[in-house]
C-alpha cells in the first residue's frame, strides 16, 4: 500500500473517496431488541446498545427525546436498557449513542417498539448494485432489529412456495439473486410465528451489459492544453471492483495507469500523439464470464499550439456588469466554418473548459442563463482545426464579467407527508447554482445545523431522529468559499411541526 501511495503522490494523485471511506473507522453503534422468549416477542424486552469500542457512557433516545445517560464503572462494549413488558408508556421509536472521545457517537439505526404483531418491517438493500448482468449477480441484504430470527425473501409475482429462507443469527441475512424483479423481505421469531411486515421493495434489473462508467478529467485537465502537455483521465465504475480499458475511436489504448481504489482507474496521457480523442472507457467486473460494460460518455481534449490568429469574443448584451438574473450570450467569431471552438472561464481557481462547440458557421455561441455572482470571471475562447491535431489559435482577449449582489435565494421544502417523532426529517434545499455547500438554519440562529456539499443545484438536509425540540421554523442557504466566494440569502422559512411539541 505504501509503495502505491508513493507512486500516486509522484503523479499528483490523492486517495479517492472510496479509499478514504475504506480507512475511516465506523463509530455508529448498533441497537437491537431481544425478548425473554421468541414465542412472546414483546415480553420482557431488552434493548442492547453495542458500541464500536469500549466506553463508559451510553444513552437511549425515545421518539427523538434523549433519556437520562448511563455511566458505567467499567468500560464496556454493550449496555442493556431493560424496558420490560411493552405497554403504551414505553412504545416508541428508539435510537442509542455511545460515548466517544469526550463526546458522543452518531445515533444508531432506528428500532421500532410497537408491542403489536405483525412485527415491524426489516430493511432490504442491494449489494453491490441493484442489477444483474452476464457474469455478475446481485446480493440482497435483509436486516432486522432482532438476532436469531429466520428471514424470508419474496419476489413479486412468485408463488408462496418459492420463498427463500435464511437464518440470521446476527440480525441479518444475505440472499444471492439471479433473476430480475421486485423483492421484499420479512422475518419471523419462531417456526410457528407469522412473518413481520414486509420491507420496502427493492427492484433488481437485468441488463444485457453493465451500465457505463464515468470518465472525466482529473485535477486541472479540463482546460485548453499545450500540444505535449500531459493530462489524467479518471474512469469510475459503479462497482466496488472492476478491470478497465481506455478507448479512442474504436481502438483500445495501452497507456500508463494507476489506481487509488479498485472501483476506479487513472489513465495518464502524455500528449506525444497530440490526439484530442474523443476518449471513452469501459469496465468489466471480476470473473471470466463477466461482460464488458457499455462505454462511458466521451471526453474530448482540446490541444492548441497557439499558431493561428486569435478569435474575437464579445458579450451580448455588451455590459461587463450584467444585471443579476439576466441572460448573457458569449459569441466567439472565428475565421470560417468547420472549426472547433473552446470557451474557457478563468477565476481565482484557475482556467476551466466551459464548453466545446462545433458551429456550422463562423461564430460559436454559448448562453449563460440567469447569471449571478457565481458567473463572475474572465472568459476567453480558442479555436482548433480538427484536420490538424494540436493546431489551434492563440486565445482571444479576455472578456471580464462581474455580477454584483448576492445570488438568488434558494427554496426549502419538507419531503414526506408527515413528520413522526423519532424518525429522520428530510428537507430539500434547491437553488440555481450547482457545486455549492447547502446549509440548514433554525430561525434566530446563525450556526448551521446541517451542512452538505453537492455537485448539483440541490441537496437533502437531514435532521436525525427528530423530536419535539426540533419543532420550529427553518430556512436554508448556499455558499461557496472559492474560487468566487459568495453566500445566498436565506430561503423563505418552513415550519416544522412534530406531534408532541
Amino acid at each position: 500500500m505504501a509503495a502505491r501511495v508513493g507512486l500516486l503522490l509522484l503523479w499528483g494523485l490523492t486517495l479517492g473517496p472510496a479509499s478514504e471511506a475504506a480507512v475511516m473507522v465506523e463509530t455508529r453503534p448498533k441497537l437491537w431488541a431481544e425478548s425473554a422468549s421468541p414465542l412472546q416477542p414483546w415480553a420482557q424486552l431488552t434493548l442492547t446498545c453495542g458500541a464500536r469500542m469500549e466506553t463508559q457512557d451510553f444513552q437511549l433516545f425515545k421518539d427523538g427525546v434523549a433519556l437520562e445517560p448511563v455511566h458505567v464503572d467499567i468500560p464496556a462494549i454493550t449496555h442493556q436498557f431493560v424496558l420490560g413488558d411493552v405497554t403504551r408508556d414505553n412504545r416508541g421509536l428508539y435510537h442509542c449513542r455511545a460515548g466517544l472521545s469526550g463526546g458522543w457517537s452518531q445515533l444508531s439505526d432506528l428500532v421500532e417498539v410497537s408491542g403489536t404483531e405483525p412485527l415491524p418491517a426489516p430493511r432490504l438493500s442491494a449489494e453491490p448494485v441493484s442489477w444483474i448482468a452476464p457474469g455478475l449477480n446481485c446480493t440482497l441484504r435483509c436486516r432486522a432489529d432482532r438476532p436469531r430470527v429466520t428471514f424470508l425473501l419474496m419476489r413479486e409475482g412468485d408463488p408462496p412456495s418459492s420463498v427463500m429462507a435464511e437464518a440470521g443469527h446476527e440480525g441479518e441475512a444475505i440472499f444471492s439473486v439471479h433473476h430480475a424483479g421486485n423483492y421484499s423481505c420479512s422475518y419471523r421469531t419462531h417456526a410457528a410465528g407469522g412473518p413481520s411486515e414486509p420491507s420496502a421493495p427493492v427492484t433488481v434489473e437485468e441488463l444485457a451489459v453493465p451500465p457505463p462508467p464515468t470518465l472525466d478529467f482529473w485535477g486541472d485537465g479540463a482546460r485548453v492544453l499545450q500540444p505535449s502537455e500531459r493530462v489524467t483521465l479518471s474512469c469510475v465504475a459503479p462497482l466496488p471492483e472492476a478491470n478497465f480499458e481506455l478507448w479512442r475511436r474504436g481502438e483500445a489504448l495501452r497507456v500508463s495507469m494507476a489506481s487509488t481504489s479498485p472501483d476506479r482507474i487513472f489513465f495518464l496521457l502524455d500528449g506525444v500523439e497530440g490526439d484530442g480523442g474523443p476518449y471513452t472507457c469501459r469496465y468489466r467486473p471480476p470473473g471470466a464470464d463477466a461482460a464488458w460494460s457499455a462505454s462511458s460518455a466521451p471526453v474530448e481534449l482540446v490541444r492548441s499550439d497557439g499558431s493561428l490568429p486569435a478569435p474575437d469574443l464579445r458579450a451580448d448584451p455588451a455590459d461587463p456588469r450584467p444585471v443579476p438574473g439576466s441572460h448573457v450570450r458569449l459569441r466567439c467569431s472565428v475565421p470560417g466554418p468547420g472549426l472547433h471552438v473552446a470557451l474557457e472561464r478563468e477565476d481565482a481557481g484557475g482556467r476551466r473548459l466551459l464548453a466545446l462547440l462545433r458551429p456550422a458557421g463562423a461564430e460559436a455561441e454559448l448562453e449563460l442563463r440567469s447569471v449571478s455572482v457565481a458567473d463572475s470571471a474572465n472568459y476567453s475562447c480558442v479555436y482548433t482545426d480538427p484536420a490538424q491535431p494540436s493546431v489551434g489559435s492563440a486565445p482571444s482577449a479576455r472578456l471580464e464579467l462581474r455580477v454584483d449582489g448576492p445570488p438568488p435565494a434558494p427554496r426549502l421544502q419538507v419531503l414526506g407527508s408527515r413528520v413522526t417523532p423519532g424518525r429522520d426529517v428530510v428537507l430539500r434545499c434547491e437553488g440555481p447554482v450547482p457545486g455549492v455547500v447547502f446549509e440548514l438554519l433554525r430561525a434566530g440562529e446563525e450556526d448551521a445545523l446541517v451542512r452538505v456539499g453537492s455537485a448539483r443545484a440541490s441537496a437533502d438536509l437531514v435532521l436525525l431522529a427528530a423530536g419535539p425540540e426540533h419543532a420550529g421554523n427553518y430556512s436554508c442557504r448556499y455558499r461557496a468559499w472559492g474560487p468566487v466566494a459568495f453566500e445566498s440569502p436565506r430561503s423563505a422559512p418552513v415550519q416544522l411541526q412534530i406531534s408532541g411539541s
